[in-house]
């Protein structure tokens, strides 16, 4: 099964840029979409992004589009989540998560997360 570990969170300012990092570990990476979800305090977890198995594909939700960017390397087993222009409102902890069971040519927008991360914390102040 893979495991996975975040990292790269932090506090950050309005208008500011992380890159959160995920580290996969056994399992076939290659062969798994990825995704990125948060939750925000007193709130359910909600998606982020989805990349595809090999990395070119990618989908987002509304409020990450233009801001953020998800991004896959099978070699590294990594995925990251590149987020400019932070909002307040992003604050969250945010998952790494994977999808290890749906095929390969499944749409990103139906991922299905079977394994996750620990969460790493973004705290943006105005």
């Amino acid at each position: 099964q893979v495991q996975l570990v975040e990292s790269g969170g932090g506090l950050v300012q309005a208008g500011g840029s992380l890159r959160l990092s995920c580290a996969a570990s056994g399992g076939t990476f290659s062969r798994y979409a990825m995704g990125w979800f948060r939750q925000a305090p007193g709130k359910e977890r909600e998606f982020v992004a989805a990349v595809s198995f090999a990395g070119g594909r990618t989908y987002y939700t509304d409020s990450a589009k233009g801001r953020f960017t998800i991004s896959k390397d099978n070699a590294k087993n990594m995925v990251y989540l590149q987020m400019n222009s932070l909002k307040p409102e992003d604050t969250a902890v945010y998952y790494c998560a994977a999808d290890t069971r749906s095929p390969l040519t499944k749409p990103l927008n139906q991922l299905v997360a079977d394994r996750w991360g620990q969460g790493t914390q973004v705290t943006v102040s105005s």
